[in-house]
């Protein structure tokens, strides 16, 4: 028992050290003075000022949270459709098919959902001269086409656990279906809509390979940007801006934390 004790505590640490060291070290190195990430000069927070003074950098970031925003929203609505669909509706001609078909994309290498997407549009704007090139519909199409079906997933899990007694009876007692929609399914799924969503916003916010292929001109995201910079090799700069993702990523997961702690009160 205590070999076996022993043994995980080192494998955990190991596994927490390989995990979290190099993000330790680069936020130290977004302070550092030097232009050279690899050598310590001194401390300094004037990569935080150039980075607040890049408009790249700024324009990149807002128009990939707007990508995300929407196409998040988009994938929530459609993805919880599907997810009625399949577990509300038991038997129908093409389930199977409709299921795999919502269930590929997760599965599915990004390069070949980039470059599917790609000949699609060029094949739609050929045809019906809509999208006329690409740009920032192309993204929303895109990353909603591919984010919907990890939200169909986790509304489909909620869904298949929900005790449907409840619609039932209010149903019996004279509701209509919109208001038990509304009333009840809505409120008891409403924590898997919101997973959906969230999931769905880092997806979007997360991609590079598949808005690499949809993008045009002044439709840069922030992975795109991002990536075009570290190529040349990581500036401090960059360093800034992988900062304050964490620092906001880490406060979003303690306050998500502290309001899903047991007995926690609304």
């Amino acid at each position: 028992m205590k070999k076996t004790s022993w043994f995980l505590t080192i494998t955990t640490v190991l596994g927490f050290a390989f995990l979290y060291i190099p993000i330790i070290s680069l936020i130290i190195f977004s302070f550092n003075e030097s232009k050279l990430v690899t050598v310590w000069s001194g401390f300094s927070t004037k990569w935080y000022g150039e980075l607040l003074r890049d408009p790249q950098i700024l324009g990149a970031a807002w128009i990939s949270l707007k990508i995300a925003f929407i196409s998040a929203t988009l994938a929530m609505g459609l993805g919880t459709l599907a997810a009625f669909v399949l577990v509300r509706f038991r038997k129908f001609y093409g389930k199977n098919l409709l299921s795999g078909m919502i269930t590929a994309p997760l599965v599915m290498p990004d390069v070949i959902i980039g470059l599917s997407l790609l000949l699609l549009f060029i094949a739609m704007e050929a045809t019906f001269g809509w999208p006329a090139g690409r740009g920032l519909t192309t993204i929303i199409i895109a990353h909603t086409t591919f984010a919907m079906a990890y939200v169909a997933i986790v509304v489909q899990s909620r869904l298949v656990v929900m005790d449907t007694s409840l619609e039932e009876a209010a149903l019996d007692l004279g509701a209509r279906p919109v208001r038990v929609f509304f009333d009840i399914t809505l409120p008891v799924i409403s924590p898997a809509l919101v997973s959906g969503w969230l999931l769905a916003f880092t997806l979007s916010l997360d991609d590079l390979v598949i808005a690499s292929f949809v993008s045009g001109p002044g439709a840069s995201t922030l992975p795109m940007v991002i990536f075009s910079k570290v190529r040349l090799g990581v500036s401090p700069d960059i360093n800034a801006l992988a900062t304050i993702i964490i620092v906001i990523v880490a406060i979003g997961v303690v306050i998500a934390s502290t309001q899903m702690k047991p007995g926690k009160t609304s």
